[in-house]
């Protein structure tokens, strides 16, 4: 088995790093241009002295949906923004047993309520 050519491997890694911070830059900038520096969830105001914490969102969480209108962005403060990944990943993860079928219901606790009442009367 022949091992993988680390200089290659380190080069192509550095271009996908490359490729998504300049991708990051043009929707970030885009964003912050177009939309108040506010938090969307905490309504935290930004500064130029902290913005460096306020995050862009895609509200689908596909990363390359990048519209020029911006309406698949939000911004998020940093903690905003964790919190809505991760709700996101919960989420999911509980999704995929919601589908798992449960067993019906088998005790019929009021089946005799009616003929109680009557001999109440």
């Amino acid at each position: 088995m022949k091992s993988p050519d680390s200089s290659k491997l380190d080069r192509i890694v550095a271009a996908a790093r490359r490729d998504s911070e300049e991708r990051d830059r043009g929707y970030r900038e885009r964003a912050l241009k177009m939309y108040p520096w506010i938090c969307g969830r905490c309504a935290r105001e930004f500064t130029r002295s902290n913005l460096q914490e306020l995050t862009v969102h895609h509200r689908n969480h596909n990363h390359d949906d990048n519209p020029a209108d911006g309406s698949n962005w939000e911004l998020l403060c940093v903690y905003c923004h964790d919190n809505e990944h991760s709700r996101y990943i919960d989420n999911a993860a509980g999704s995929a047993t919601a589908t798992v079928a449960s067993d019906a219901a088998t005790s019929k606790p009021f089946a005799d309520l009616a003929a109680l009442l009557k001999l109440r009367k």
